[in-house]
């Protein structure tokens, strides 16, 4: 009957190299982050030594440059590698609301929507009487909107330039309407040298509603001589009656030349409940 030597049916790891081991064909060794296959038995023989007692397996990348230890390249959290023309490449964090999109040849950081309508900013209040939208109000966009949602007795605006809370010179005018289960009412509303302007129905039992506004500020952030302004749409309803009022407001004949760095709405009575708000940013 004919003998058949097997042999080494599989390879036999052997870990790392040791100069006072002995090799057999097929053990495979680690060394420098290659790996190596013995193809002549021996002992003390390096791997360096490839063509005639080893034969190499697989080798180890550079670092930074064939992907085996990338802490050379990569320098920040959020910091993304990709292949450049020669080698990997670090592309830097991105600011915060941008997307990642692809360049003419390689990725890049992009604005979302850039030159149309953008959310820049939200938020909720289920508690407190005040809050301040500031920092918003750059020349990047002609025009913003505020959407007011929620429950408050009476939402009130005043204008912030910097730190300060503007409160007087405020002149506002419009129209309301009113229809319950039994009437309608109509009239004309405004206010000169008021303290404030308007957002959301004044409710004079003192309780909340729900409230619903749309806010129009054009060009906050102009200084060549544009009064600051304000368009409201806004409606409130309860279980009897709703209400809607539109109006527009503006100081008087102060900070033309200021730049408007954004609003601080306040609850006339109470606290809100419910309550949030939404800043769009649209370009001309």
């Amino acid at each position: 009957m004919a003998t058949i030597n097997l042999g080494a049916i599989k390879f036999n790891w052997k870990g790392a190299y040791n100069s006072s081991t002995t090799y057999a064909v097929d053990d495979v060794v680690s060394s420098g982050g290659n790996s190596y296959v013995c193809i002549q038995a021996h002992s003390n023989q390096a791997v360096g030594n490839a063509t005639a007692y080893w034969n190499i397996m697989s080798s180890a990348g550079t670092n930074g440059t064939d992907g085996t230890d990338l802490t050379s390249t990569l320098t920040t959290r959020g910091d993304i590698v990709y292949k450049g023309a020669s080698a990997l490449t670090r592309l830097p964090k991105g600011t915060a609301g941008y997307y990642l999109k692809q360049g003419a040849n390689d990725p890049e950081w992009g604005e979302v929507a850039s030159g149309d309508y953008v959310k820049l900013a939200g938020g909720n209040l289920t508690s407190g009487n005040s809050v301040n939208i500031d920092g918003y109000f750059t020349n990047t966009y002609d025009y913003f909107k505020l959407f007011i949602d929620g429950e408050t007795n009476w939402t009130k605006c005043r204008f912030r330039f910097g730190s300060t809370t503007h409160a007087d010179n405020y002149v506002w005018c419009g129209q309301y309407g009113q229809r319950s289960n039994s009437a309608t009412a109509e009239s004309g509303i405004g206010g000169w040298n008021a303290d404030h302007t308007p957002i959301t129905y004044w409710n004079g039992d003192g309780s909340n509603e729900h409230h619903h506004a749309e806010v129009t500020i054009t060009k906050p952030w102009d200084t060549s001589g544009y009064s600051k302004n304000i368009f409201v749409n806004a409606w409130d309803y309860n279980s009897t009656e709703v209400h809607n009022h539109v109006l527009s407001a503006f100081l008087d004949g102060q900070y033309y030349t200021t730049a408007m760095t954004g609003v601080h709405l306040f609850c006339a009575g109470g606290n809100f409940s419910d309550f949030s708000w939404k800043l769009y940013g649209i370009k001309s």
